[in-house]
């Protein structure tokens, strides 16, 4: 599995440039998962972890036309690569097998000494 781990963030990060598509944009994204997910975020951890996962392939990004509204300033667009698709499958994947490996006792909540 080298080259598909990615930490809890950046998966978060690329669900979320997914689910924004064809806007995901640093503000966008940082956005979304606060409304989403109830986490506070820096605009600086957002743009880090966009910028890893483009350097990974697992994003790509294009400069957007001008706004008025931007005072001129283009916004940088990202989209999940096919790869930052299969990276995600996999990550979903494993969590999946992990869970339906757990047996139900072990949700019951029960003692070793009352098994």
């Amino acid at each position: 599995m080298k080259g598909t781990q990615i930490g809890e963030f950046e998966e978060v990060v690329l669900l979320v440039v997914g689910l924004l598509f064809p806007n995901a944009y640093g503000v966008n994204v940082r956005h979304e998962i606060e409304s989403q997910i109830g986490r506070k975020v820096v605009l600086g951890a957002i743009h880090s972890a966009l910028n890893r996962l483009e350097s990974k392939g697992f994003l790509i990004s294009k400069l957007a036309e001008e706004t008025h509204v931007r005072g001129g300033r283009r916004k940088r667009l990202f989209q999940i690569t096919a790869s930052g698709k299969k990276v995600l499958e996999i990550n979903r994947n494993l969590r999946n097998e992990l869970w339906n490996q757990i047996p139900d006792i072990a949700w019951k909540g029960l003692n070793y000494g009352e098994l």
